[in-house]
C-alpha cells in the first residue's frame, strides 16, 4: 500500500479480551479503570511480542546512543487507541500488607497468628474493589517511519515466539485474542457525529502538521503514562496530554478507518521530552 498526502500506512490490531481492568493511577482501596487502556499499556503489550525486557541495573532495556533496536525503533512509534465494552462490574478482593507493623495491628504480638481462634496468614489485610469490563473490544493503530518494523510487529503477534510472558493487556490475568491484525492506508477525512467508542486524542497528534485543534473537542483531560526509566527501582514514567472521548465528535478533520468506520488519532510520542 502506498502513502500520499491524504492517507497513512498503519498497522491495524483488533483485540478481544473477556474482562479487562485497566488501572488508573492513584486509586487503590476502590481500584477505578480507564474504558480504553493508556499508551504505556499498550507499548508494554508490543513490547512483551517483541521480547524486549529490562536488564538488572540499567534504566532501559538498552542504553547505547545512536542504536538501531527494536527497542529504540519501538520508542519512535505513534500510537491511536480507542475502543469499547459491554459492561462493567466490581470485584471484592483482599491486599495483604506484610510489613510488621501491619501484623501486630491485625494479630496484637509479632508471634501470634491467631484471630478468634483461627490460624491467619501473616500480616494485615484491606478489603479492596476493582472495576472490571466485560466482553472488551480494542482497536490499536501503529504508524512508522520504517515500515519494515511494522511488518516486524505483525510477524510477532502473529508467531509470538520471543514473548516475555502470556499476551495479556492490563492485567497479567487479563488475556488477549487477536481478533484481526492488518496493514491498512487511513485516508483524511472529516467526521461529525458518535462513532460509539472510547478515544484517546493526544495533544500532540502525528500527520497532518498537528493541525488538530484539540481544543476544539471535548473530553477529560489526562496526563497518560508512556515509556519509563527504572530509576533507584521505581519505573519514572514519562507522560502526554490526552482528552478520553465518549466518541462525540463535531465536524473536525482527521484519519479515518473506512472498514471500522471510527476516526483515528496518533500520538506523537516522540514529542513527549518530559523526564
Amino acid at each position: 500500500m502506498k502513502e500520499n498526502e491524504n492517507s497513512l500506512f498503519t498497522l491495524k490490531i483488533k483485540i478481544y479480551q473477556p474482562q479487562a481492568h485497566f488501572r488508573i493511577p492513584f486509586s487503590y482501596r476502590r481500584r477505578h479503570t480507564y474504558p480504553v487502556p493508556p499508551y504505556s499499556t499498550v507499548l508494554g503489550l508490543i513490547a512483551n511480542v517483541l521480547g524486549i525486557r529490562n536488564l538488572p541495573g540499567q534504566e532501559e532495556p538498552c542504553v547505547n546512543d545512536n542504536c538501531n533496536c527494536l527497542y529504540h525503533k519501538l520508542k519512535r512509534i505513534n500510537i491511536g487507541v480507542c475502543g469499547n465494552f459491554e459492561t462493567k462490574v466490581e470485584e471484592y478482593f483482599w491486599l495483604r500488607n506484610l510489613e510488621k507493623g501491619s501484623h501486630i495491628n491485625r494479630f496484637g504480638a509479632i508471634t501470634n497468628r491467631y484471630v478468634g481462634g483461627h490460624i491467619e496468614h501473616i500480616g494485615g489485610q484491606m478489603p479492596c474493589i476493582a472495576d472490571v469490563l466485560n466482553n472488551v473490544r480494542i482497536y490499536i493503530y501503529l504508524y512508522h517511519y520504517d515500515g519494515d518494523f511494522l511488518e516486524v510487529i505483525k510477524n510477532s503477534f502473529e508467531s509470538p515466539v520471543k514473548k516475555t510472558s502470556v499476551m495479556h493487556l492490563g492485567r497479567a490475568e487479563d488475556w488477549v485474542l487477536i481478533e484481526d491484525i492488518k496493514n491498512i492506508n487511513l485516508t483524511m477525512d472529516r467526521v461529525n457525529g458518535n462513532y460509539k467508542n472510547y478515544f484517546w486524542v493526544p495533544e500532540k497528534t502525528f500527520g497532518f502538521d498537528g493541525k488538530l485543534n484539540f481544543n476544539r473537542i471535548s473530553g477529560l483531560i489526562y496526563n497518560l503514562t508512556t515509556f519509563y526509566k527504572i530509576q533507584n527501582g521505581v519505573r519514572n514514567f514519562r507522560y502526554i496530554k490526552a482528552k478520553l472521548n465518549n466518541g462525540d465528535f463535531g465536524d473536525i478533520v482527521t484519519y479515518f478507518d473506512p472498514e471500522e468506520n471510527i476516526p483515528v488519532f496518533l500520538a506523537d510520542l516522540e514529542e513527549d521530552k518530559n523526564e
